[in-house]
């Protein structure tokens, strides 16, 4: 068949366009959004996952911190991001799901405006008083709550439901005081000047170990592997349970064969010796799963969480 004129002019300008098409993916470093502070568990968790991530990819993996708004600035950036794979976003139980009850007007939609690449891992809160505090155990500090209201630190949404669930349920008065990260609320702990907060498991059991602060229970709702000292809530509290969970996301338009390129990559550094023996110490527990299951899982956590919220209290805004 004759080729026309108008053809061989245009072929050319194509070439650039059909071999970016064709081109390996990652070709260029990738980039994941923590919307959160550095230093806090959802970083600490990134930045450990980074390395094996990278040798799965064959480029650079860079954690890049964008905090604000309870999550809102990083993952609304991601959610307008270029939809090519490169830029990622860590989704956990505060931006993905938490944040469309508490938010009002939420600029993102953690189920439309993502496409899911799947579950990272997750892990359990402490309760931790000062060190100087009279309450020994879960039991006295609720009686005390009762005789006195307290207050109680929170850097994240999930934090915060995890002691609004606890006052809620136990018949106690606390008053919330909002941190710009969990680190910060667990300094002020430490200082004496805030009464309780739930901290991570990475970054409470050291002060706990070194007596800065004293561990009253975990919000699993099981003794918690790495602490089975420390009972759970639900000892006391029957059917109280809250885990702070970690999962990927990309643009929504990205195409589905770099999701799945994305998900591969993501679950076999998940399922790296060195990486499940280095955030295991730290308490994570990585999972792994398709992106339709986290996306299953995503849709569950926002109807649970939202009457999880309610149940507590909790107002938007």
């Amino acid at each position: 068949m004759p080729i026309s004129r108008r053809a061989l002019l245009t072929a050319p300008a194509l070439l650039p366009t059909l071999a970016r098409a064709q081109a390996p993916w990652p070709d260029r470093p990738v980039r994941i959004v923590v919307a959160f502070p550095a230093g806090t568990v959802t970083d600490t968790l990134i930045r450990h996952l980074s390395e094996p991530l990278s040798r799965e990819l064959g480029q650079p993996v860079i954690v890049d911190n964008r905090p604000g708004g309870s999550g809102v600035v990083g993952t609304e950036s991601v959610a307008r991001s270029a939809p090519d794979g490169l830029t990622w976003c860590v989704l956990s139980v505060t931006n993905g799901a938490l944040n469309t009850y508490l938010v009002p007007r939420l600029s993102y939609d953690p189920l439309k405006d993502f496409a899911p690449v799947g579950y990272v891992a997750d892990t359990a809160y402490i309760l931790v008083v000062p060190a100087a505090s009279p309450a020994r155990d879960l039991k006295g500090f609720i009686e005390l709550a009762k005789r006195q209201p307290l207050t109680f630190s929170y850097g994240n949404a999930s934090a915060r439901i995890a002691s609004a669930m606890l006052a809620r349920m136990g018949g106690a008065e606390m008053t919330a005081v909002p941190y710009r990260g969990g680190p910060e609320a667990l300094t002020d702990v430490i200082a004496g000047r805030i009464d309780s907060t739930f901290t991570d498991f990475a970054a409470g059991m050291p002060q706990v170990k070194e007596g800065k602060v004293r561990a009253l229970a975990v919000t699993s709702p099981q003794a918690f592997a790495l602490a089975p000292d420390i009972p759970p809530v639900a000892s006391l509290l029957p059917g109280y349970a809250v885990s702070a969970w970690f999962g990927m996301g990309l643009p929504a338009a990205t195409p589905a064969p770099i999701v799945t390129r994305a998900n591969a990559a993501m679950n076999a550094a998940l399922a790296d010796p060195g990486f499940i023996e280095k955030v295991g110490r730290l308490g994570y527990v990585p999972r792994g799963s398709t992106p339709g299951e986290f996306h299953a899982f995503l849709r569950g956590q926002i109807e649970e969480m939202t009457v999880r919220a309610k149940e507590a209290g909790l107002e938007p805004g």
